[in-house]
């Protein structure tokens, strides 16, 4: 049977900034293919690339040590919270209102699943519009989410929190239950009325609470 796929990653580019004020990805040659000459016989060469980036790039994903000291690392994610979610899609416009609250939730089945929410942010992705005044989840939202066992969020803006001041009651309440977050996700449009799994896979790293994922959807 054919699965089709929805990419819901943004691309990674060296120099491109994803949360305004951490630093953009630097990339570069490790080993040039030229360099690489040297060391094999005549017509074969490789490159070996070099990235220094922090975890907060491009499409990411948070687990609880993200938030708190004490909780599930990179490293402890268990394959299948991120893998082969069933996923249920939230459209909540940014042109009806940036605070995304619990009415927008009722009533649909969220347990144990990835809970997705479709604002339209993204098309802001690399403007500096995208950074400032972006859709976020209300705390009563989120506790309504963490009540209902979802096991993962995630939304197309530049946070999931409000950042327009220093609290983050939506990280905290999801994170210590350990519902992970994903942030920046785009395409989810194409998702629209369609029946889908969601899968997020981090690399296996310890001592990290956050590093980008290629997000996608599975269409049934």
């Amino acid at each position: 049977m054919k699965h089709k796929y929805i990419d819901l990653s943004h691309t990674i580019k060296n120099g491109e900034i994803t949360y305004k004020g951490l630093p953009a990805p630097l990339m570069c040659d490790y080993l040039s293919r030229e360099a690489s000459k040297a060391f094999y016989e005549k017509g074969t060469a490789f490159q070996i690339g070099k990235i220094e980036m922090v975890g907060n790039t491009g499409t990411y994903i948070d687990c609880p040590f993200h938030r708190y000291e004490d909780g599930a690392d990179l490293s402890d994610i268990l394959i299948q919270q991120v893998a082969n979610l069933e996923g249920v899609l939230i459209q909540v416009p940014y042109q009806d209102g940036l605070k995304i609250e619990l009415s927008n939730f009722e009533g649909m089945p969220l347990k144990n699943k990835a809970v997705l929410i479709h604002t339209g942010w993204s098309a802001h992705w690399q403007t500096d519009q995208y950074f400032e005044n972006h859709p976020y989840l209300s705390e009563a939202a989120a506790q309504y989410l963490k009540e209902q066992e979802v096991a993962l969020v995630g939304i197309d803006s530049h946070n999931i929190d409000n950042t327009n001041w220093n609290r983050r009651p939506v990280h905290s309440i999801l994170l210590k239950s350990n519902i992970l977050i994903v942030e920046h996700l785009t395409n989810l449009h194409q998702l629209a009325n369609k029946n889908f799994t969601f899968s997020a896979v981090p690399p296996k790293i310890e001592a990290f609470g956050t590093f980008p994922v290629r997000a996608f959807a599975t269409l049934k």
